[in-house]
């Protein structure tokens, strides 16, 4: 399990120079509101930028995200990577919990809607469900056309390429 660490905890180590902190958002989330402090380190890449990047050994390691649970998911991932010995903490509450100690962020996300990663998660959720419906009423295409959705999700997933994030960035309201 993690070991949490409170927004203004987090802050003393990082203006005293004794901690790191790692976004593990994904980038469009990054570039709405970020802690200025913050680097991107989306978590589908943690483990690989991790590995190939020398790490101060005596910073510690704080890793946030929207609420806690991916930040607890990159402490994992770390702990579980040879040759990194530094402290790994997870940032409480994540960037929400940073703003509800009075803590300064970049960006404000009110103002620019829903993300791309959630606006791709509703759309092909929705059509998803959609088509297991449709293949349950007797329109058997509707499971194959919903499977085919699945496995671009994955591709999505494991390659971090996904056109329907990249069609949806063009779109008026995500400008």
């Amino acid at each position: 399990m993690p070991k949490p660490i409170n927004a203004k905890d987090a802050h003393t180590l990082i203006i005293n120079g004794e901690a790191i902190l790692l976004d593990v958002r994904e980038p469009d989330e990054f570039s709405q509101e970020h802690i200025a402090y913050a680097t991107s380190i989306p978590l589908g890449q943690i483990s690989d930028i991790l590995k190939s990047t020398p790490l101060p050994a005596n910073k510690k390691l704080i890793f946030q995200c929207l609420k806690g649970k991916r930040g607890e998911h990159a402490c994992v991932a770390a702990q579980n990577i040879d040759g990194i010995n530094n402290e790994i903490l997870n940032l409480e509450d994540g960037i929400n919990g940073w703003k509800q100690a009075g803590l300064a962020t970049i960006g404000k996300a009110a103002d620019v809607g829903i993300s791309i990663f959630r606006q791709v998660q509703i759309i092909v959720g929705s059509l998803i469900a959609l088509l297991v419906i449709l293949g349950f009423t007797g329109i058997t295409i509707g499971f194959a056309i919903a499977g085919i959705l699945g496995a671009a999700l994955l591709f999505a997933g494991v390659t971090g390429w996904c056109g329907l994030a990249m069609l949806l960035k063009q779109m008026p309201w995500n400008k």
